[in-house]
């Protein structure tokens, strides 16, 4: 049974205390009660009660306003009731007209609460929230300076705020991995120089690719490799990369140019 609440939300300034004092209206959840529209969805919320028989269950606000207080203070069941018993603010959040030390009800009903009221409601409430919050302050837009347009550089990737995030996909720079990136570049170099001048030359220097990579995947893929296997791997592409510089100053002396790669 679903009997809806016949009495006015009371104002922050007439939330009876029992010091006499009154509510700040500055208090985040005096701020937060304002924003959610309480009335609006609460006959979507009593459809949970088909029947007028029973106990008359526990208003939408206090349900919501629960589950909100739970989740914004990462706290359990039992310490949601008892943080609102002692807090003044939270009782007037769930919609109680003045102040009671009693508990406003049984830890156990939090888990009727989630269960009545679906993730679709609630995102039916944080959408209503977000419209009254524009229609509060609403944001003009900045007009752009000329200067600002013109220096203005286009769209270049994605932007992650959050310092926390990082994509997988990015690896640490360590000496061995730079090495072996440089050794793929100075390959690709002399495959590219060589077209240039195959007619003049049959025979195409060996960059010993294969080799290489093996003895670099030899030691990236081991989790901690010890000091003297990073070494003897950072010297052995080295090797490689002086072998290919070589090869490149060879093959631009028998005519082929720079001109041919990209930036």
């Amino acid at each position: 049974m679903y009997k809806k609440a016949e009495l006015a939300t009371p104002s922050p300034s007439d939330f009876e205390l029992p010091s006499c004092g009154k509510l700040s209206l500055l208090n985040r959840w005096v701020k937060m009660a304002e924003l959610i529209p309480w009335s609006e969805f609460e006959a979507e919320y009593a459809k949970n009660f088909p029947t007028e028989k029973g106990a008359p269950a526990k208003s939408f606000r206090m349900a919501l306003g629960a589950l909100i207080i739970k989740e914004k203070l990462g706290i359990s069941d039992r310490e949601t009731v008892e943080q609102i018993r002692e807090n003044p603010y939270l009782q007037y959040f769930i919609g109680q007209p003045s102040y009671s030390n009693e508990l406003a009800f049984d830890p156990s009903l939090l888990v009727h609460f989630r269960q009545r009221i679906s993730p679709n409601l609630i995102h039916k409430v944080n959408e209503r929230m977000v419209e009254k919050m524009r229609d509060i302050t609403p944001v003009k837009p900045e007009r752009k300076k000329d200067s600002d347009a013109k220096n203005e550089s286009p769209n270049r990737g994605k932007l992650i705020v959050d310092a926390t995030c990082a994509p997988a996909d990015i690896s640490y720079p360590t000496d061995l991995g730079l090495l072996n990136g440089a050794r793929v570049h100075t390959e690709k170099i002399i495959d590219i120089l060589y077209k240039q001048i195959k007619e003049k030359t049959h025979k195409k220097p060996r960059t010993y690719r294969n080799l290489a990579r093996k003895d670099y995947l030899a030691v990236a893929k081991q989790r901690r490799p010890t000091r003297n296997k990073r070494r003897q791997a950072i010297k052995k592409q080295l090797q490689y990369i002086k072998r290919n510089r070589g090869h490149i100053e060879q093959l631009i002396d028998l005519g082929a140019t720079l001109e041919g790669l990209n930036k």
